[in-house]
């Protein structure tokens, strides 16, 4: 019988309490572990008030600080942090009105949340069944339910929609103003529904319109057709007309420039379509006649921005120049705007797209997105040079982004790199020359030359792919992988779009650390060190040895203390750095090098709340200070060896007089079960004399008279078995022990347990090191921080063919081809696995004559220019979960720079554009022309 099914009740005051906390926890546990494994699209989920209700919940139950794992898993700082508390009480009812909008502002039966809400800082999603337990138990509310939608066509991925589409309802008749919410996969036919139930009318005389910036853009038909794609946007307008007298209120409907506007049927139509031809533009590119690229498409695709097509018309008839028009902000779409008019300003790309590109549009390509995406691309970037300075809104093409990359829908803030990833990787799928892909079998390079084996890796890739992406926006690196155990080298030629850097030493940061002798010969200190932001525990360990004065028979043993124990030893020496929060507590033990076979002892120190004669026979024992570590010898040891072993570690703490033998204190150990009770007391021998010396064989027989109460427990790593020792009990080499070790007022007397209190943390102001100036951040030292030699991460590691095992290998990159059009993504972004992190550093970055000859690898590319010129920006500002996208952009013919932020669009001269917000950098290869009366190569004007 479950838990749920024993009817458990509880009687206080009258009022019944549902269960236990420990009960209350198992059954939502079980109930989230149910939840996990039947996912799917329609299913309900609620919200929690954070902070109001749900993490007082938490520690009533023991689970931690307010972080229930949705998917009944706890990550490493969950499982860090879930300490059952014994003083939690319990919370009272469910209160979530601090993150629903206001009253006046929605329905009782219409709540919705705040749009500046963040998950897992503002709120927690539950599952149904979760909620209906919890307000079973605690009631209040209001209750804030949300289904879970399926995005995606190719690979559909479920979430739950936090914000239902909203809709601002104009009725013509009389102005009025409503708002409606529904999800954007509700049908267009279930907007009728709740549109004429609240208007009270039939909806035979009723008609919707699609009223996109307050004007008629195109009436929205009764069908299955759902919202999404229907292109309607989050907080849009639509009208609502009433048919009076058989007649509608304006006629069919008709635009600023007279001509009717038409219904959007549910299947737009399909026809061929001709883009080649039509007017030139004053800027001599070709520009295509509305009436045949816009009246439908073999695609799929309908032009239904009816106002913006006139636009383009009536641009092209006053001679307004392209390149210049904004893109509307749909909604947090910010970060899409700044990517796609970097792109549309890339000339090999806007060049292509200008001209007729169908017949390279390949809809067999089962990687691709049967050309929808490309073409949506095509028809905005030829609205953009087309519309003189009028705003285009991009609804069309953000529906198919939602189709194809769910991740990006909705109306969250995204990264403009990951949209930029995506769209250089559909484009070339769609646009992808090669209609069925030979199959070849990679080759090692056998120690070929790298000439020959890199030639043979790009005609592979080429025999695959081939499009207009791979030839302006494609190049190769050639990657060196070494296994650490059989010095195995492998040698790869891989393609790529865009380099991604880390931004380099000169972001560096402050750890302090505290470090204890293993051998018991100094007292324990705590040392400052400046190391890499993004560096490696390695690094923090080498700077720690070179301040410490290592010796060369020793290494230094890094571990994490949490509450006075060893929470865990960081033994990875590729262990990310940025796992180590600042208000950590760390320390490194000196240790011997060569620790093979040997036993590790770990002493970890307890006090008695209240210290009387005879505290050992009852009372709370708490942990104090931090934990001490070392090794014993080759031999099989005894109690008696970790006696002395724990008589070493302590004699430096050891206060200079000895006190009386009648102070000396001796008693039983009371501990739990699980620290074997009843363990006959072990002394610990102590020193005389200064605290930084060794203690010989004379002083320890001196020290065997002063004895101290703790107990000896032989313990596993994780600590789940636990014995006694005795002192004559023999102990094997290589195993752990760990000792509890109690301290008593007389203890006290002995040693001065100060030095192990008080552990600074990694980052503390008491303990900041002399600050060195930081030299300056550079492109180019960006690109070598990304080209230095490293090990691979535990989580990718590499198979050796010659080990047949996965090494973690050291992996070395080199650029060996690169592209015309080159773009480095400079990563701002930091996350670990407690906090995510902004880099506002100012890079220096040029924005003429990038030489980048001294990077290539390739012999044979000497006649090919590295040289670049910078032509768009996209710019990140603000910190995480939020911030503002825009981009600058250079119109190439007109040598002019300008600032695209969303809709508005202004010059900018070129010293404004190298800022600390620049994220993604846009370069072009300046072609090679040679030289007069030479033949040899000179810098000419950019590659087109």
């Amino acid at each position: 019988m479950t838990i749920a099914d024993s009817g458990f009740m509880m009687e206080n005051g009258g009022s019944c309490l549902p269960y236990t906390p420990e009960q209350e926890k198992q059954i939502v546990d079980d109930l989230m572990n149910k939840s996990e494994s039947s996912l799917k699209e329609g299913n309900l989920f609620f919200f929690f008030h954070l902070f109001r209700w749900f993490t007082s919940w938490q520690r009533y139950i023991g689970q931690g600080n307010g972080e229930y794992p949705i998917n009944g898993h706890l990550s490493d700082s969950q499982r860090l942090d879930a300490v059952p508390s014994k003083t939690a009480e319990r919370p009272g009812p469910i209160d979530n009105s601090d993150i629903v909008l206001n009253g006046n502002e929605c329905e009782l039966d219409d709540l919705e949340i705040l749009r500046t809400l963040e998950e897992g800082r503002d709120y927690v999603l539950v599952p149904q069944e979760v909620w209906e337990k919890l307000f079973d138990w605690y009631k209040g509310g209001p209750a804030l339910p949300r289904k879970m939608i399926s995005q995606g066509i190719t690979h559909k991925k479920f979430m739950v929609e936090i914000y239902r589409l909203c809709l601002k309802l104009t009725d013509s008749r009389d102005n009025s103003q409503s708002v409606i919410r529904l999800s954007k996969k509700a049908s267009v036919h279930e907007l009728y529904e709740r549109v004429c139930t609240l208007k009270v009318v039939e909806q035979e005389k009723a008609r919707i319109w699609d009223y996109f910036n307050k004007r008629k853009q195109a009436i929205l038909v009764a069908s299955n057709q759902t919202l999404e794609e229907s292109n309607l946007q989050m907080d849009q307008d639509i009208l609502l007309e009433v048919q009076l007298d058989g007649y509608w209120p304006s006629g069919f409907g008709m635009d600023s420039t007279g001509n009717e506007l038409a219904l959007v049927p549910m299947e737009p139509p399909r026809s061929s379509v001709s883009i080649a031809g039509g007017p030139t533009l004053s800027n001599g590119y070709s520009k295509v006649h509305t009436s045949n690229l816009y009246q439908g498409s073999p695609l799929g695709s309908t032009f239904t921005d009816m106002e913006d097509g006139y636009d383009v018309l009536r641009s092209v008839a006053k001679g307004d120049r392209g390149g210049l028009a904004g893109l509307q902000n749909l909604g947090n779409t910010c970060f899409m705007n700044s990517a796609i008019q970097c792109l549309v300003h890339t000339p090999p790309i806007f060049e292509y797209f200008l001209q007729d590109y169908t017949e390279e549009i390949n809809k067999q390509n089962p990687l691709g997105m049967n050309g929808e995406l490309a073409f949506a691309f095509g028809e905005l970037l030829r609205k953009l040079w087309s519309s003189g300075r009028t705003p285009v809104a991009p609804r069309a093409f953000k529906g198919k982004l939602a189709r194809f990359a769910p991740q990006f829908s909705g109306y969250n803030q995204h990264d403009s790199q990951e949209l930029l990833a995506f769209l250089l990787d559909g484009l070339h799928e769609d646009l992808n020359r090669v209609k069925q892909k030979p199959y070849i079998e990679t080759k090692d390079s056998n120690g070929r030359p790298d000439e020959e084996v890199a030639d043979e890796c790009w005609r592979n890739h080429k025999a695959r792919n081939d499009s207009l992406i791979v030839d302006v926006c494609q190049g190769q690196y050639k990657s060196t992988l070494v296994c650490p155990v059989c010095s195995k080298i492998s040698i790869t030629f891989d393609p790529f779009m865009y380099l991604s850097l880390p931004l380099p030493s000169t972001v560096t940061r402050i750890m302090t650390v505290t470090v204890f002798y293993g051998d018991g010969s100094g007292l324990p200190m705590p040392y400052t060190v400046t190391v890499l932001k993004h560096g490696y525990c390695k690094d923090l360990s080498q700077a720690l040895a070179a301040a410490c004065c290592l010796k060369s028979d020793e290494n230094l043993l890094l571990a994490e203390v949490y509450e006075h124990r060893i929470y865990r030893y960081i033994e990875n020496p590729s262990e990310l750095l940025t796992n180590i929060k600042d208000e950590e507590h760390i320390v490194a033990y000196r240790l011997p090098k060569k620790r093979a076979g040997l036993t590790r002892l770990e002493i970890i120190h307890r006090c008695q709340q209240q210290c009387t004669p005879d505290s050992l026979k009852g009372g709370e024992r708490k942990l104090l200070g931090a934990p001490l570590v070392t090794y014993l010898g080759e031999d099989a040891q005894t109690g008696a060896d970790i006696d002395i072993a724990v008589s070493r570690l302590l004699s430096p703490l050891r206060r200079k007089t000895y006190p009386s033998s009648s102070n000396v204190h001796s008693g039983k150990e009371n501990g739990s079960v699980s620290e074997a009770t009843d363990n006959p007391t072990n002394s610990c021998n102590t020193q005389s004399g200064s605290g930084n010396q060794s203690t010989d064989g004379t002083e320890l027989e001196e020290m065997s008279r002063w004895e101290l109460s703790f107990q000896l427990s032989i313990t596993d790593e994780r600590g789940l078995s636990c014995k006694p020792i005795e002192k004559d009990s023999l102990i094997r080499p290589g195993q752990f022990i760990r000792v509890m070790l109690d301290w008593t007022d007389k203890e006290h007397e002995l040693y001065d347990a100060s030095y192990l209190r008080d552990l600074p943390e990694v980052h503390k102001n008491g303990f900041t090191a002399k600050k060195t100036r930081p030299e300056a951040i550079t492109l180019f030292s960006c690109l070598e921080a990304f080209l230095k030699e490293e090990p691979l991460g535990p989580q990718d590691m590499w198979y050796c063919p010659n080990c047949k095992e996965h090494r973690q290998a050291t992996k070395k990159l080199d650029l060996w081809r690169l592209p015309d059009i080159l773009v480095f993504h400079l990563k701002r972004f930091s996350y670990s696995r407690y906090l995510k992190n902004k880099l506002d550093t100012l890079v220096n970055f040029p924005i003429h004559s990038l030489d980048l000859s001294q990077y290539v690898k390739c012999k044979d590319a000497s006649s090919q220019s590295h040289v670049y010129e910078l032509y768009a920006i996209s710019n990140h500002y603000g910190g995480l979960g939020g911030g503002h996208y825009s981009a600058y952009a250079k119109l190439i013919d007109e040598n002019r720079w300008y600032h695209f932020d969303d809709s508005h669009v202004s010059p900018v001269g070129e010293s404004e554009i190298k800022t600390s917000a620049a994220y993604v950098l846009f370069y072009q290869r300046v072609k090679a022309a040679p030289k007069i009366g030479t033949g040899e190569p000179s810098l000419g004007h950019t590659s087109s």
